[in-house]
């Protein structure tokens, strides 16, 4: 059973969740930008991750220096490619639409709150699909495609221009 935590970055407010490879969505959250590093902390000390996820667009880079820096953990940027669309898609398989709502064909049902902490959610489970992909029956290793930050390992991959949240 591995549980891994995952940030999903943006400029005004964060999305966080703890997921378990057996037993799935075990915590989510959203929070404010200001609040991300005592909500994390809080995290961590409740579901002790082996893993800490931060996806690498938006804000990334001062999220893993403050975490880091917080935390003394060590955490790992991803591609968080498609994830906001994904995150959409995967809140409304928890919530599903009711009444005339169902009749709103997917690509224009828009969630009536924010969904950030689901794009954090759809980060670990694609860090779990990568990892059983290569074999290894232990996810202490990086995700593949990621970029480990610690102390020592140099800056931050190049991001892109993207805007999100």
């Amino acid at each position: 059973m591995t549980v891994v935590a995952a940030v999903d970055p943006g400029r005004r407010k964060c999305g966080l969740a703890v997921v378990c490879s057996e037993e799935g969505i075990l915590f989510r959250q959203i929070v404010l930008r200001e609040d991300l590093v005592e909500a994390a902390r809080r995290m961590l000390q409740e579901y002790s991750p082996v893993e800490i996820l931060v996806g690498g667009s938006t804000g990334s880079r001062e999220v893993v220096a403050e975490l880091q820096a917080a935390l003394d953990r060590r955490v790992c940027v991803v591609d968080e490619s498609h994830t906001t669309e994904r995150a959409r898609m995967r809140y409304f398989q928890d919530h599903p639409p009711r009444g005339l709502w169902r009749l709103i064909p997917w690509g224009l049902r828009v969630p009536p709150v924010p969904w950030d902490d689901y794009a954090a959610v759809v980060m670990v489970e694609d860090y779990f699909k990568a990892v059983s992909r290569e074999g290894s029956g232990e996810t202490r290793g990086s995700p593949p495609d990621s970029k480990q930050e610690g102390p020592g390992s140099g800056p931050a991959r190049k991001m892109s221009g993207r805007s999100k949240g």
